[in-house]
């Protein structure tokens, strides 16, 4: 079978390592890729995933059978379909169901219709029907821009004042363009984080390891919203009954309302949950692969990614959950200085090889490129740095002593990823 991922980051770095893995895979493929991919011996097309003709034609032109879509804007611009109709199974939803992360208006709907908890929200298309909506009503609240907005659409409000500014710079300053022209005022929920994710082929629904990811730029959960600065899996003081409870309230609604309103989704549904004191609520849905959960799961998947991938893509997922190996996972990114806003890029990196060379670490490139026989930064998240323990706390002190190998200047991380004594995790912080 010859696979091609789709996206440039760390997420599809780690889908591509796992990928050449498989006995099914006879050829990996990714477009764009990266210069991480291509070290791997990945074959790096280039090009841009949302040019959807050029895209469909070049994977059709080199046979390839089954597509892996990373990043939602594809999704959301109807890549799958273009996929289809060149023959190509993907692993990824139609347009239509990826509507759910592609509007946070349509995904509250959707909710509401389908009896999913989740937070209470409003949505306008009128700034000064938000501004006297606050005024009303102080919150506090979360200001979520409706459309893809690349993980700044999300603004946690601790007061009036503070949503009526979030309003302000979607709504009338228009610093998110079309994607902020609509906003959802939502209840801010209090409780731990937590990111659960299906596999799905439209119809069974296969809930893979629960994760917990840290978007926030420093330790203990403070500062601006980012992509992602971490993760890790298992979580603790998740039962099987929560995740039974979390099947049966949130994800299967999901997956058979989807393909109620004539949108079956295949692929990866994300939830991406709140734990309150009322139960699990949910703040938002994507239609894809987290990042960076990916990198956490991936090494703990203890079957094929390809046979699990082809499976959704073709609706034939069997009965059977995927088995998940016993060791425990932690993920570290590497930021580049000015990260989430202005990352610096050019910056040499060092100690790369040596990182990866310790035992259970993987590095996955997210924002690098090779130039004059060095690696470099080229974005904002520049590596992920993961690794295996027997526990979380072994996987925690290796990944860590992997980080220390590694050197750019300005470089900054998060200290604090998978360490459980300063409260992580609270409010409405994820992002898109």
């Amino acid at each position: 079978m010859r696979v091609a991922v789709i996206g440039s980051g760390g997420r599809e770095h780690a889908l591509v390592r796992a990928l050449m893995q498989s006995p099914r895979v006879e050829h990996v493929l990714a477009l764009p890729g990266n210069d991480g991919m291509a070290a791997l011996g990945a074959e790096c097309l280039g090009g841009d995933p949302l040019d959807l003709d050029d895209t469909a034609r070049r994977l059709q032109a080199r046979r390839v059978d089954l597509a892996l879509v990373g990043p939602e804007a594809p999704l959301v611009a109807g890549l799958a379909g273009r996929l289809e109709a060149a023959g190509i199974a993907v692993f990824g939803p139609s347009q239509a169901a990826a509507r759910i992360e592609g509007s946070k208006a349509f995904a509250k709907a959707f909710m509401a219709r389908h009896g999913i908890p989740t937070a209470a929200g409003w949505v306008f298309d009128d700034p000064a029907a938000a501004e006297d909506f606050i005024r009303r009503h102080p919150g506090p609240w979360v200001v979520k821009a409706d459309g893809l907005a690349a993980g700044k659409g999300v603004l946690v409000c601790d007061d009036a004042a503070a949503s009526l500014e979030a309003v302000r710079r979607l709504m009338r300053k228009g610093v998110l363009g079309a994607a902020g022209r609509r906003v959802v005022i939502e209840e801010r929920l209090e409780g731990r984080e937590l990111s659960v994710l299906a596999v799905t082929d439209g119809r069974r629904a296969h809930l893979l390891a629960p994760a917990r990811d840290y978007k926030r730029l420093e330790d203990g959960d403070r500062g601006p919203n980012t992509g992602g600065m971490g993760a890790f899996s298992p979580v603790p003081g998740v039962s099987p009954a929560l995740l039974e409870a979390i099947r049966h309230s949130i994800v299967e609604p999901a997956v058979a309302g989807l393909a109620a309103e004539g949108c079956p989704f295949r692929g990866v549904l994300y939830a991406g949950l709140m734990l309150t004191a009322e139960g699990p609520r949910v703040l938002e849905f994507n239609c894809r692969l987290g990042d960076p959960e990916t990198q956490v799961l991936v090494p703990r998947l203890a079957g094929d990614l390809a046979e699990l991938a082809w499976q959704a893509a073709t609706g034939r997922l069997p009965a059977e959950p995927p088995a998940w190996r016993p060791e425990a996972a932690v993920c570290v990114v590497l930021a580049a200085p000015g990260y989430p806003d202005e990352p610096a890029r050019g910056l040499p990196i060092s100690g790369l090889e040596r990182a990866a060379g310790l035992p259970g670490v993987f590095i996955d490139h997210a924002g690098t490129r090779r130039e004059g026989g060095r690696w470099v930064a080229a974005g904002g998240r520049v590596v992920a740095v993961t690794a295996l323990g027997s526990r979380l706390e072994e996987a925690r002190q290796k990944a860590y002593a992997a980080v220390e190998q590694i050197r750019f200047p300005g470089l900054r991380f998060r200290r604090d990823i998978a360490l459980f004594n300063h409260g992580e995790g609270t409010g409405n912080s994820l992002t898109d």
